[in-house]
């Protein structure tokens, strides 16, 4: 599984051996957003004769180009052209871990390990409301934290 990298300006290509065919991978609109500390561009990739990249490649990929953590690398909203061989999404990278987990959404956060996603199961969170509604002021707050567990 060798892997040959051609690198210019604005665009990297990538080779892979196993599959056959050459992925290229290009940024256009590339804005550096001083506000949100973050660069953000738009993503095309080019990959005839072969299945969609994965957007965990396209992350370590981007994140080698724009020499950056992999972890403030986010890419989203990915669209394969009719008959494939094209796919156009989004990627934003951020300047720290910090300004990421500060402007992201939450869920783009949980797809990439960085929040936790977990939530109590609807029938518990249910119960708990209704034996709070039993009660009146303080008896309310204690109601709701007892209960069968």
């Amino acid at each position: 599984n060798k892997e040959n990298v051609i690198a210019s300006t604005n665009t990297f290509t990538f080779l892979h051996f196993q599959a056959d065919a050459s992925v290229t991978i290009r940024t256009r609109k590339f804005l550096t957003n001083r506000l949100l500390q973050r660069k953000q561009m738009v993503v095309d990739v080019i990959h005839p004769g072969r299945a969609n990249v994965p957007k965990d490649e396209l992350r370590e990929k981007l994140a080698k180009m724009y020499k950056a953590e992999k972890d403030v690398v986010f890419c989203f909203g990915y669209k394969t052209q009719f008959g494939g061989g094209k796919t156009t999404g989004f990627a934003l990278i951020y300047d720290t871990l910090e300004a990421a987990k500060k402007f992201e959404p939450k869920y783009r956060l949980v797809r990439h390990g960085l929040a936790d996603g977990s939530r109590t199961a609807r029938k518990q969170r249910k119960e708990r409301k209704n034996r709070a509604k039993k009660y009146r002021g303080t008896k309310k707050a204690k109601a709701a934290g007892s209960g069968k567990k």
